[in-house]
């Protein structure tokens, strides 16, 4: 609905959409300390996501093809690599909503979720070896099973505000899901939370982490501090 966007010094901006539609600034930071902040007012639908339990996997050769190279392996997706395991632990499963579905349920009940336990290098068999991550470890690990058993899956990073939920105590950060091609369309699944909330609110989508960095630096930067913050807004209705 509205939004605002600043640097501090202030700093010229080139913006640009990247290869997966995704807004991107760019600029070149200063010597010392730069500050980036940025605000806006969304509108979200007013309750959860589409339930897709019951919506059938389409066959490979029925994938279109602009959808395809979501089933292929990435940077921290390694689906290749995970593919045994995959099919050993949901090769059972009916295809569909169902089979990734038990592949959240599996995710969310044997990786650990703690912050400040991944890094930059981290893959999801990084994360399946050591069982903890935060949620975008979380997210990669079900993005590989997906993709090893041949469903369409992408990353998705943004914002979720705890509306409907019992409010989290520790600080807010910015979140981390998936997006899976069922049927026609994309559903959304999250493998951190393991259900289906309201009021998300995407910042990018892509094949992984990689693609939808919060920030990437070229040259020496240290980063100092984040805060996020996702909350309801009152807004006046019209009379």
């Amino acid at each position: 609905m509205s939004e605002t966007w600043s640097t501090t010094p202030s700093v010229p901006i080139d913006e640009y959409s990247d290869i997966y539609g995704n807004p991107v600034k760019r600029f070149v930071m200063p010597p010392g300390p730069l500050v980036l902040r940025y605000d806006a007012i969304c509108a979200v639908p007013d309750g959860p996501e589409p339930d897709a339990s019951t919506v059938p996997q389409a066959l490979v050769d029925q994938v279109p093809g602009e959808v395809l190279h979501f089933t292929l392996p990435s940077r921290y997706c390694l689906s290749d690599e995970l593919m045994g395991m995959a099919w050993e632990l949901f090769g059972q499963t009916q295809p569909g909503g169902a089979r990734v579905q038990a592949i959240c349920d599996w995710v969310h009940d044997n990786i650990k979720f703690k912050y400040g336990t991944s890094n930059p290098l981290t893959t999801a068999a990084d994360v399946l070896r050591d069982r903890i991550g935060v949620c975008r470890d979380l997210t990669h690990v079900a993005v590989s099973f997906c993709r090893a058993m041949n469903i369409p899956a992408r990353y998705v990073f943004g914002y979720l505000p705890d509306l409907y939920v019992p409010i989290d105590p520790n600080p807010m950060d910015f979140a981390a899901w998936m997006e899976v091609y069922l049927g026609d369309r994309w559903w959304t699944f999250d493998p951190r939370n393991n259900a289906r909330r309201a009021g998300r609110v995407l910042i990018g989508r892509g094949r992984d982490a990689l693609d939808v960095a919060m920030l990437t630096t070229f040259g020496p930067a240290t980063f100092r501090s984040m805060t996020v913050w996702a909350d309801v807004a009152e807004v006046a209705k019209d009379s």
